[in-house]
């Protein structure tokens, strides 16, 4: 990532093309004070993937922000749909530089109309209380198969949407499309091992910039899950966004994604993620409220 005040960045020495191509899509442009521009991947969906947009939005963030204070939380919503076309315009505000939090605001531009605004809080270290909850008793991701291996069993293929791989993940339990054929399969709870596919800088800032690429890929796919439902017949996307960072983590180590739904309602479903190491300390919260509507009939 190209330096901020502040902050140093480098790229591992050989991460797989994948790795490469997100670790380039986050390294935004700073085209002026405040101003920074994205792209996305030469190909890819029809628009633009929710997690790239809330990744880039948090590096232009933290590109403002000295490098003794961490991101510990981010509160986002999705606009209008991105446009994988055309680059994307960051615009940061700089709403407040405190003794120990700085806030910043982030708007997502293109086509001159907002797409997705984030607000993203910083704090320097200090000591505090700590306590979590345990992680959830599941296999080690040694022992599981991966998520495309998972997809070649049930299908027979790997759809083009997963075929792009700088994350890995090996899924615990069922897959939507087993569950769609064994609704005694049917669940509210959804982990996931993940890690990306390859080595990446020792740059807290760029750890949890990938966290939130990654974030987005599984969690309201938990929310079909708990109604043996596949994508097919299904018009999804996330409305809004929220993670909060208690403790540093690398994402080139295993982490599982402990993911749950609550609730759905009103065509919107409700996901929550915590995030552990494999020693399972609890290093990242997550909470997604998505669209998701039945289009069967459409």
């Amino acid at each position: 990532m190209s330096e901020p005040p502040g902050r140093e960045s480098a790229h591992p020495a050989e991460p797989n093309q994948d790795l490469q191509e997100l670790l380039d899509i986050l390294d935004l442009e700073k085209i002026e004070v405040n101003i920074f521009r994205g792209r996305s991947p030469a190909e890819g969906p029809q628009r633009i993937f929710g997690g790239q947009v809330a990744g880039q939005a948090l590096v232009a963030a933290g590109r403002t922000v000295t490098e003794e204070r961490f991101v510990h939380s981010l509160h986002a919503y999705f606009i209008r749909p991105g446009d994988p076309s055309v680059p994307v315009i960051y615009e940061v505000d700089r709403v407040r530089d405190g003794r120990s939090f700085t806030t910043r605001r982030v708007t997502a531009i293109q086509h001159g109309k907002a797409i997705f605004t984030l607000s993203a809080s910083f704090h320097r270290s200090e000591p505090g209380l700590s306590h979590q909850v345990p992680m959830p008793q599941v296999p080690p991701p040694e022992e599981l198969p991966t998520m495309r291996e998972r997809l070649l069993q049930v299908l027979g293929r790997v759809p083009k949407s997963a075929d792009w791989h700088p994350i890995e993940w090996r899924p615990v339990g069922p897959l939507s499309y087993e569950v769609q054929r064994d609704r005694s399969l049917i669940r509210t709870e959804n982990p996931v091992w993940l890690k990306v596919n390859g080595k990446v800088p020792d740059d807290p800032l760029l750890q949890v910039c990938l966290m939130t690429y990654a974030s987005d890929m599984t969690l309201l796919d938990t929310v079909l899950l708990a109604h043996g439902r596949t994508f097919s017949g299904i018009s999804m996307a996330s409305l809004d966004h929220a993670m909060w960072f208690h403790r540093p983590f690398r994402t080139d180590e295993w982490l599982l994604y402990a993911q749950e739904t609550p609730v759905a309602s009103g065509a919107r479903g409700l996901a929550r993620g915590l995030v552990y190491t494999r020693s399972g300390e609890l290093v990242c919260s997550v909470v997604q409220e998505g669209l998701i509507r039945i289009v069967d009939d459409e």
